[in-house]
């Protein structure tokens, strides 16, 4: 039956590579469920760093964590069973900051997350009518080779900043560069210790062809981090505290078990367009709605070409199908207020374990469904262990770029644009879209305008309004 459902031989892989890669992939985003919490989160309305909406409400902390489990869980093993492909789902960074920072300050949550669900229903019908489908294969071979690099540079960037490895500079305005190394330019901290260490491990095991070598990596680098706790007595990170653990310190649970409050599923209203005026209100939609639909695109094109699971068009087969499940994630996310739910990149940590199917989807899933029950055990793996999978990954995916041919500048510059912008912005989507109206631009101006689809003009010309749309609210406002 999991032959006929997920067809794992005839993809090249096996059953127990496939659950190894699912739960390599889950240990290497199980951070969601700890740090969405945080960002959409507050403990009480009075607290100083509280995310409040324009009516002073909050999102509990202990809920928000229940939901975010539970819809990467459910949509996780819909992605699995429906499309076939290993890639995760679960709440996408960078739009529930969004909705944290600009969007709920200006209605309720529930008005926000509404507007979340709208989002989500925009790209469903996308994918559902095709757009979506012929956009993703509109797009040239070498700028889809250099988003998977971008990508991979992406991930990187993540453990790297996620270990403390990479520090923002709280003075940045002030200084010559916005990041550095470590604490004041040293990384003599425990938990950055750890990563290192474990960068070695999993770097070593990797490059020696250890099978479930970075699986192996991330569960010694747990036990090295437990005991240095044990040790140090560390403890967790802030403004008081900056060599302390990022997220989850490692320190064995007292208790192990817990029920799981999901009272925020259904807590969405559309009473968004009775508070503000239509303009504005239509413009944040547009805002997510492009966030969303080139996220998942570019991670997919990233994803599918490390699996190997592209053609020999570079595309991927069924692609429409897992743009509708995936679009269909959002909705889902709006409507439990965990925010939109997307593709993980960190997907590429369980591929690079031998995952080809869905098989690989379906664990992952379940263990998010089992992190609602058991989160104090789950929370015992720091991501300074988890990071170092992140570091090594980007740098498979990073190979890619030797396929590219970079001699002639109309190439390069988009491809250079494409990679750079992705890590240094934290954003998929600011990425594709740096180098697509690079790409569009260079070729109308070099006389090579007539070998441009006509679906990436018009891609670019939405991106230029998407990079736009703080001045546009302005101007028209």
């Amino acid at each position: 039956m999991i032959e006929r459902l997920f067809r794992v031989s005839e993809r090249g892989s096996t059953i127990p590579r496939e659950l190894r890669g699912g739960l390599v992939t889950f240990m290497a985003m199980a951070y969601i469920i700890v740090l969405n919490p945080l960002i959409l989160g507050s403990v009480t309305a009075t607290d100083p760093s509280a995310k409040t909406d324009a009516l002073g409400g909050i999102l509990p902390l202990a809920q928000v964590a229940a939901v975010t489990a539970l819809v990467a869980g459910v949509m996780t093993i819909l992605f699995g069973v429906l499309a076939n492909y290993p890639f995760a789902i679960a709440t996408g960074l960078g739009i529930n900051t969004l909705l944290a920072v600009t969007i709920a300050p200006l209605m309720s949550w529930p008005e926000a997350m509404g507007l979340v669900v709208i989002n989500g229903f925009i790209i469903v019908i996308l994918a559902a009518t095709g757009f979506r489908t012929a956009v993703f294969n509109a797009v040239p071979t070498e700028l889809k080779t250099a988003i998977a690099v971008g990508i991979g540079a992406f991930i990187a960037m993540i453990g790297l900043v996620d270990s403390g490895f990479v520090r923002r500079l709280p003075d940045a305005a002030n200084t010559t560069v916005p990041v550095g190394l470590g604490i004041d330019g040293s990384i003599a901290s425990w938990p950055t210790f750890v990563f290192v260490l474990g960068l070695l491990i999993v770097g070593v095991l990797v490059a020696r062809g250890v099978r479930a070598g970075i699986l192996i990596g991330v569960v010694l680098n747990t036990i090295i981090a437990i005991v240095v706790e044990a040790l140090t007595r560390v403890g967790p990170g802030g403004p008081d505290n900056p060599g302390g653990w990022s997220l989850a310190v490692p320190e064995l649970p007292s208790q192990i078990v817990g029920m799981p409050d999901l009272s925020l599923v259904g807590e969405v209203s559309f009473g968004a367009f009775a508070r503000l005026d239509i303009l504005t209100v239509v413009l944040l939609i547009f805002t997510l709605v492009l966030a969303n639909f080139f996220d998942a695109m570019g991670t997919l094109t990233g994803l599918g070409r490390q699996a190997g699971l592209n053609d020999a068009q570079d595309k991927l087969p069924n692609v429409g199908r897992a743009l509708v499940v995936e679009g269909a994630g959002a909705v889902a996310g709006g409507a439990a207020s965990s925010s939109s739910n997307t593709l993980f990149v960190e997907s590429a940590a369980g591929i690079a374990e031998g995952a080809r199917t869905g098989l690989a989807n379906v664990l992952t899933g379940l263990l998010f469904l089992l992190a609602m029950f058991f989160t104090p055990l789950y929370a015992i793996v720091p991501v300074e262990a988890a990071a170092p999978a992140l570091v090594v990954v980007g740098a498979l995916m990073f190979r890619q770029i030797t396929s590219i041919e970079l001699d002639d500048l109309r190439t390069a510059i988009p491809v250079f644009l494409t990679v750079v912008v992705m890590p240094f912005t934290y954003s998929i989507a600011n990425g594709i879209g740096a180098g697509f109206i690079s790409y569009v631009l260079l070729a109308a101006t070099t006389g090579r305008a007539r070998q441009v689809h006509p679906l990436m003009w018009v891609v670019a010309v939405l991106f230029v309004g998407y990079f736009g749309v703080g001045p546009l609210r302005e101007l028209l406002g």
